[in-house]
């Protein structure tokens, strides 16, 4: 199509894509997965800051869900590397261009940049004095989204995992199908917008969001606003700790991210591209190439 992708081109493209992802040093890739992880956190951050003084529980999440999305928007256009959208890598995996262990070692080296990525940015806006606002109420708010996420039972957070991360890889595939940049922005933009104000769990997100809260949670007068405006107890603050974060939170989302990414998302849309993948997407482009070439010089030689 002259505009945009079909969805089997893109899958084909995305394919093609996933070499250099395996290929790629495990120091490059990490970098690539900070950078993301930062991305990520950033969009997360202020989008915290649209939505920490809205009462409107559905206000509140637009406003945040119109903003995060340029996280994501980031990642497409600078080449970064994240965990949820690389899950689509599975597609690759099953067309046997690479072996199960090089995509299990590719996502571990991208989930262990996102998190570093995260986590430092988390730090960095606690200190640049941010959650100061409104005398600490956004630091408050950033202790009662992480109290929220810290305390999700199990079977909710694979569930909500996986609903988020249908949406994530099917962003990450209709801007693949786009030309150009603002029809990549605009497919990020909207799909990104319906996990937010949804409500779903973003394991790479979470990073950031309840790290940020156990940073705010140390800080007295972030603690203090949180006890007054939400009704916290100083007990239930202990939960905001290395145990309910990675295993509480972290864990089950991105195992529901997994299952979304890759057996709702990538797998299906593979089989329904299947008897497209005789022909890679660069071989295509290559032969269309040609196509171009040999017309044109079959016109200048009438002439």
């Amino acid at each position: 199509m002259e505009g945009f992708l079909s969805i089997g081109e893109a899958v084909n493209k995305y394919i093609d894509s996933c070499e250099s992802k395996v290929n790629a040093s495990p120091v490059k890739l990490f970098v690539k997965a900070v950078f993301a992880g930062m991305m990520i956190a950033m969009g997360a951050a202020a989008s915290s800051v649209a939505a920490y003084a809205i009462d409107n529980v559905g206000i509140s999440r637009l406003a945040a869900a119109v903003v995060f999305p340029v996280g994501l928007m980031m990642v497409i256009l600078l080449g970064a590397e994240l965990f949820t959208g690389d899950c689509l890598m599975i597609m690759a995996t099953a067309s046997e261009k690479h072996s199960p262990l090089q995509l299990v070692r590719t996502l571990a080296i991208v989930f262990a940049g996102n998190f570093v990525g995260a986590v430092l940015t988390a730090v960095a806006v606690a200190a640049s004095g941010q959650l100061d606002y409104s005398a600490g109420l956004l630091g408050a708010y950033t202790i009662k989204v992480a109290l929220g996420k810290a305390t999700i039972s199990t079977s909710r957070a694979v569930v909500s995992g996986v609903l988020c991360n249908i949406l994530v890889c099917a962003a990450v595939l209709m801007a693949l199908c786009a030309k150009d940049i603002a029809g990549k922005i605009l497919a990020a933009f909207f799909t990104i917008m319906l996990f937010v104000v949804a409500g779903f769990e973003h394991c790479v997100a979470n990073m950031y969001y309840i790290a940020a809260g156990m940073v705010a949670a140390v800080n007295p007068n972030y603690s203090q606003v949180a006890m007054q405006q939400y009704g916290y107890t100083v007990e239930q603050f202990s939960v905001l700790n290395w145990q309910h974060f990675l295993l509480g939170n972290l864990v089950p989302v991105t195992i529901g991210n997994i299952i979304g990414g890759m057996f709702i998302i990538g797998l299906p849309l593979l089989y329904l591209n299947r008897e497209q993948k005789t022909e890679s997407y660069t071989e295509k482009e290559e032969r269309h190439e040609r196509n171009i070439l040999f017309g044109r010089n079959t016109a200048s030689a009438g002439h």
